[in-house]
């Protein structure tokens, strides 16, 4: 059906694919509430987090609704006497979009947006557990920009196997560094965007302003630290190492899960998490309590959580946790900080804080991540690109960079005088 949509999709003009996008941000707005409450029954998120990723949903796609009509190309011109070049963009033609189970709308709406702005088809493969919101997504695509130009296609690990093995043209992942690798794998020459997660280092000199801590527990906590690009790593100086395991304990102490933030999304992920949690040598531990409602108490609840005095190669720090948890090193240097920051497979996302602003820079750019932060963490927008390196995997969310994901560039000279060069 996809494929079928495609030649007609494709044919719009720019002005028409932006008007049908924007159409669709007007929808998603409309049904903001109803939005909401499928992201809610099937993740959990306090309705204040459901309700911004819903508005943010809805500004992505108007975003790229614009991007539509601004799509750069190398300079044209006269490159070979007598003939004359440009570059088209062109859609790869229909794009497997699979996303994972923490941010059902928002993800989705990473990778369909610029897809369709391009003028791509798409087919989404939302996670097992939460394909409520995406379903719905599909029927006011279909109103706003026709029918199959987005499909939601709903099932386990072996329904997005079938969806890569499938005539697609690209395969747009976000999820876990084995699944990436294995959808690489079983794509072969076509084209892949992964985004596989992190494992955010967060280097805080002695200097770091007084508002760190409390900063770093909101971050942390944001959808139960189900989110790639959280804090997960904090790195001090050792001359800062105590006040900081002390100060960081406090702010987290703060944050209480239920009031501020919700549950683990599965089993499966309260699992993982206990045995990484459980393998962990940590000789201190800072853990906040709870405020559950009425009918909570049956989740899958983890409290905010701070390991210290733990070994560099302890699970807690270099596995992926994935949850409301940060652990606290020390360094003798701000060499060794930066190679401890950088010490680990994945390089996705990491913030510094230090007041010396010059120094600050100077860190984010010699830390190994598609995306820094100087005294904040996870401050994103729809202008500003995102990705990851290393086991992270690559390729580009968000920004107007995003649209090459999804299209081809396009070659043609023509020659400019038809007299004939032989006789």
């Amino acid at each position: 059906a996809a494929r079928r949509a495609f030649d007609g999709w494709r044919a719009r003009t720019p002005r028409e694919r932006s008007r049908a996008l924007d159409r669709l941000a007007g929808l998603i707005e409309e049904h903001a509430d109803q939005y909401a409450a499928l992201e809610r029954a099937g993740t959990g998120k306090p309705a204040h987090e459901a309700a911004g990723e819903v508005a943010n949903a809805a500004d992505l796609f108007r975003f790229y609704a614009w991007a539509a009509r601004t799509q750069p190309a190398p300079a044209a011109g006269s490159f070979v006497a007598g003939h004359e070049s440009w570059v088209r963009w062109e859609p790869l033609g229909v794009a497997g979009v699979v996303v994972p189970w923490n941010y059902p709308l928002m993800m989705a709406t990473w990778r369909c947006a610029p897809a369709l702005a391009a003028g791509n088809t798409v087919v989404v493969k939302p996670a097992e557990t939460t394909p409520d919101s995406l379903l719905l997504l599909a029927e006011h695509a279909a109103e706003a920009l026709g029918e199959a130009v987005v499909g939601t296609l709903p099932g386990d690990r072996e329904t997005g196997r079938l969806l890569v093995a499938s005539a697609i043209d690209m395969v747009a992942f976000t999820g876990s560094a084995a699944a990436g690798a294995d959808v690489a794998a079983r794509a072969g020459t076509r084209r892949v965007s992964l985004e596989l997660g992190g494992n955010s280092p967060v280097v805080v000199l002695p200097d770091a302003p007084e508002d760190t801590w409390a900063e770093l527990a909101l971050a942390t906590t944001y959808n139960a630290g189900q989110s790639c690009a959280v804090p997960a790593r904090v790195i001090t100086l050792r001359e800062n190492y105590e006040s900081a395991v002390s100060l960081l304990g406090d702010a987290m102490r703060e944050r209480r899960a239920g009031r501020d933030f919700g549950p683990l999304n599965n089993a499966d992920q309260a699992a993982r998490y206990d045995r990484i949690v459980a393998a962990s040598a940590a000789k201190v531990t800072a853990t906040a309590g709870s405020a559950l409602g009425t009918g909570e108490e049956g989740g899958f609840w983890r409290p905010a959580c701070v390991l210290a005095e733990l070994p560099d190669d302890d699970p807690a720090v270099v596995d992926e946790v994935f949850g409301p948890l940060l652990t606290v090193q020390a360094a003798d240097s701000v060499e060794e900080a930066v190679a401890l920051a950088n010490g680990v497979p994945q390089a996705l996302a990491a913030s510094v804080w230090t007041r010396d602003v010059a120094a600050g820079l100077d860190l984010a750019g010699r830390l190994n991540a598609g995306e820094a932060w100087l005294n904040c963490h996870l401050v994103q927008t729809a202008e500003l690109p995102h990705g990851g390196r290393g086991s992270s995997g690559h390729g580009t969310d968000l920004s107007t960079l995003a649209l090459h994901e999804y299209q081809r560039p396009k070659t043609i000279t023509a020659r400019l005088t038809l007299t004939p060069r032989f006789r």
